[in-house]
Protein backbone atom coordinates (compact mmCIF):
# COMPACT_ATOMS: atom_id res chain seq x y z
CA UNK A 1 0.00 0.00 0.00
CA UNK A 2 2.83 2.41 0.86
CA UNK A 3 4.52 1.93 -1.89
CA UNK A 4 1.49 2.24 -4.15
CA UNK A 5 1.34 5.96 -2.59
CA UNK A 6 4.64 6.49 -3.24
CA UNK A 7 4.23 5.45 -6.93
CA UNK A 8 0.70 7.62 -6.88
CA UNK A 9 3.11 10.63 -5.49
CA UNK A 10 6.01 10.17 -8.08
CA UNK A 11 3.75 10.46 -10.81
CA UNK A 12 1.34 13.44 -9.46
CA UNK A 13 4.77 15.40 -8.77
CA UNK A 14 5.76 14.67 -12.73
CA UNK A 15 2.68 15.65 -14.03
CA UNK A 16 2.54 18.91 -11.88
CA UNK A 17 6.07 19.49 -14.07
CA UNK A 18 4.72 18.64 -17.20
CA UNK A 19 1.60 20.75 -16.29
CA UNK A 20 3.52 24.32 -16.04
CA UNK A 21 4.19 23.98 -19.33
CA UNK A 22 7.05 23.66 -21.67
CA UNK A 23 7.16 26.78 -22.96
CA UNK A 24 10.96 29.40 -22.72
CA UNK A 25 11.46 32.70 -21.08
CA UNK A 26 9.50 34.60 -23.49
CA UNK A 27 8.86 38.44 -22.57
CA UNK A 28 6.27 39.89 -24.95
CA UNK A 29 6.96 42.77 -26.81
CA UNK A 30 5.38 45.57 -24.41
CA UNK A 31 7.40 44.38 -21.62
CA UNK A 32 11.04 45.06 -23.44
CA UNK A 33 10.11 47.81 -24.69
CA UNK A 34 9.01 49.22 -21.26
CA UNK A 35 12.06 47.95 -20.05
CA UNK A 36 14.66 51.11 -19.70
CA UNK A 37 17.55 49.05 -18.79
CA UNK A 38 19.86 46.16 -20.13
CA UNK A 39 19.95 42.73 -18.02
CA UNK A 40 22.96 40.39 -18.73
CA UNK A 41 21.52 37.01 -19.19
CA UNK A 42 24.32 34.33 -18.43
CA UNK A 43 24.59 31.32 -20.50
CA UNK A 44 22.67 28.33 -19.16
CA UNK A 45 25.22 25.45 -17.92
CA UNK A 46 24.23 21.86 -19.23
CA UNK A 47 27.27 20.31 -19.24
CA UNK A 48 27.31 16.86 -18.26
CA UNK A 49 25.17 13.64 -18.76
CA UNK A 50 21.45 14.13 -18.37
CA UNK A 51 18.67 11.20 -18.24
CA UNK A 52 16.14 11.81 -20.98
CA UNK A 53 12.93 11.64 -18.61
CA UNK A 54 10.11 12.42 -20.58
CA UNK A 55 9.81 13.70 -24.65
CA UNK A 56 6.26 16.07 -24.92
CA UNK A 57 4.61 16.96 -27.99
CA UNK A 58 1.44 17.63 -26.04
CA UNK A 59 -0.82 16.50 -23.44
CA UNK A 60 -1.62 13.13 -25.19
CA UNK A 61 1.42 12.46 -27.58
CA UNK A 62 4.56 12.01 -25.69
CA UNK A 63 7.60 9.45 -24.88
CA UNK A 64 9.12 8.49 -21.67
CA UNK A 65 11.83 6.24 -22.37
CA UNK A 66 11.28 4.41 -18.69
CA UNK A 67 7.98 3.08 -19.92
CA UNK A 68 9.02 1.54 -23.16
CA UNK A 69 12.65 -0.14 -21.97
CA UNK A 70 13.33 -0.13 -18.95
CA UNK A 71 16.56 -1.15 -18.54
CA UNK A 72 18.66 0.57 -20.35
CA UNK A 73 18.85 4.27 -19.54
CA UNK A 74 18.69 6.84 -22.33
CA UNK A 75 20.75 10.02 -22.24
CA UNK A 76 21.86 13.45 -22.91
CA UNK A 77 25.33 14.64 -22.48
CA UNK A 78 26.49 18.18 -23.44
CA UNK A 79 30.53 18.57 -23.72
CA UNK A 80 31.93 22.04 -24.70
CA UNK A 81 29.66 22.59 -27.66
CA UNK A 82 29.01 19.16 -28.87
CA UNK A 83 25.97 16.96 -27.66
CA UNK A 84 25.74 12.96 -27.69
CA UNK A 85 22.26 11.66 -27.29
CA UNK A 86 22.59 7.44 -26.27
CA UNK A 87 18.75 5.59 -26.88
CA UNK A 88 18.42 2.24 -26.51
CA UNK A 89 20.24 1.22 -29.45
CA UNK A 90 21.31 4.21 -31.45
CA UNK A 91 23.30 7.36 -31.12
CA UNK A 92 23.08 11.40 -32.29
CA UNK A 93 25.69 13.59 -31.46
CA UNK A 94 25.91 16.84 -33.02
CA UNK A 95 27.27 20.46 -32.37
CA UNK A 96 25.05 23.18 -29.91
CA UNK A 97 26.00 26.80 -28.94
CA UNK A 98 24.08 28.58 -25.98
CA UNK A 99 23.28 32.44 -25.93
CA UNK A 100 21.37 32.98 -22.46
CA UNK A 101 18.20 30.45 -22.43
CA UNK A 102 18.35 30.31 -26.45
CA UNK A 103 19.80 26.76 -27.76
CA UNK A 104 20.23 25.86 -31.12
CA UNK A 105 21.39 22.14 -31.69
CA UNK A 106 22.96 21.66 -35.06
CA UNK A 107 22.30 18.81 -37.09
CA UNK A 108 24.00 15.76 -36.32
CA UNK A 109 25.06 12.54 -37.35
CA UNK A 110 23.06 9.42 -36.03
CA UNK A 111 23.56 5.53 -36.25
CA UNK A 112 20.50 3.88 -37.95
CA UNK A 113 20.67 0.24 -36.04
CA UNK A 114 17.16 -1.14 -36.42
CA UNK A 115 15.55 -1.64 -33.33
CA UNK A 116 12.40 -3.42 -31.27
CA UNK A 117 11.65 0.16 -30.15
CA UNK A 118 11.97 2.83 -32.51
CA UNK A 119 9.45 5.27 -30.23
CA UNK A 120 12.18 7.22 -28.78
CA UNK A 121 14.49 7.63 -31.60
CA UNK A 122 11.31 9.09 -33.76
CA UNK A 123 10.10 11.30 -31.31
CA UNK A 124 13.69 12.62 -30.63
CA UNK A 125 13.77 12.62 -34.63
CA UNK A 126 10.93 14.73 -34.66
CA UNK A 127 11.41 17.34 -31.77
CA UNK A 128 15.37 18.23 -32.04
CA UNK A 129 15.38 20.73 -34.56
CA UNK A 130 12.54 22.57 -32.79
CA UNK A 131 14.43 23.06 -30.23
CA UNK A 132 14.71 27.12 -29.21
CA UNK A 133 15.56 27.60 -25.11
CA UNK A 134 16.12 26.35 -21.64
CA UNK A 135 14.98 26.22 -18.44
CA UNK A 136 16.95 24.97 -15.52
CA UNK A 137 15.57 23.82 -12.16
CA UNK A 138 18.22 23.66 -9.69
CA UNK A 139 20.54 22.30 -11.40
CA UNK A 140 19.08 18.82 -11.42
CA UNK A 141 16.09 19.18 -13.96
CA UNK A 142 16.01 20.46 -17.29
CA UNK A 143 13.65 21.24 -20.14
CA UNK A 144 14.38 21.46 -23.86
CA UNK A 145 11.66 23.67 -25.05
CA UNK A 146 10.23 23.22 -28.42
CA UNK A 147 8.89 25.65 -30.91
CA UNK A 148 5.18 25.63 -29.48
CA UNK A 149 4.58 25.50 -25.46
CA UNK A 150 3.48 22.21 -25.14
CA UNK A 151 6.87 20.32 -26.53
CA UNK A 152 10.06 19.94 -24.81
CA UNK A 153 12.28 17.31 -23.15
CA UNK A 154 12.08 16.86 -19.81
CA UNK A 155 15.80 16.09 -18.51
CA UNK A 156 17.06 15.00 -15.20
CA UNK A 157 20.70 15.55 -13.85
CA UNK A 158 23.00 12.16 -14.13
CA UNK A 159 24.79 11.80 -10.67
CA UNK A 160 27.53 9.92 -10.46
CA UNK A 161 26.96 7.13 -7.47
CA UNK A 162 29.59 7.67 -4.70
Amino acid sequence: MKLQIKSLIAVAALGAVIATGCSGNKKNSADVAGSTTLETVTDADIRGQWYIENIVFNDSNYVRPDETIHSVRQYISFEDSTYFIQTNCNTISGTYTIKGDSIALGDGAMTEMACDDMSVEDALRRILPDISTIDVQNDSVVRLNGSTPAECILLRKAFERK
